[in-house]
């Protein structure tokens, strides 16, 4: 899913799109329909992407490696 632009959004890209010399706007037509087209591109939904936390280790000893990976910064810093 892409990001959708109301009319007046559009009408402000062609304003400044219709500019452009006709090379650049036949270049840009081509990349515009490529997108379209592109194969293989599947749609990947918050759903695929949510899950049950996986690991062998217990609470406790993931809690242990996450205290003991922090850096203790004790910069004395002086303000004048």
């Amino acid at each position: 899913m892409g990001l959708a632009l109301t009319n007046k959004t559009i009408d402000k890209y062609f304003g400044f799109l219709s500019r452009l010399d006709n090379g650049s706007k036949k270049k840009l037509i081509i990349k515009l329909t490529e997108s379209i087209e592109e194969k293989g591109k599947s749609d990947v939904s918050l759903k695929d992407l949510s899950g049950e936390w996986e690991d062998s280790r217990d609470s406790d000893e993931i809690i242990k490696e996450i205290r003991n990976s922090r850096v203790n910064k004790q910069d004395d810093i002086e303000l004048q």
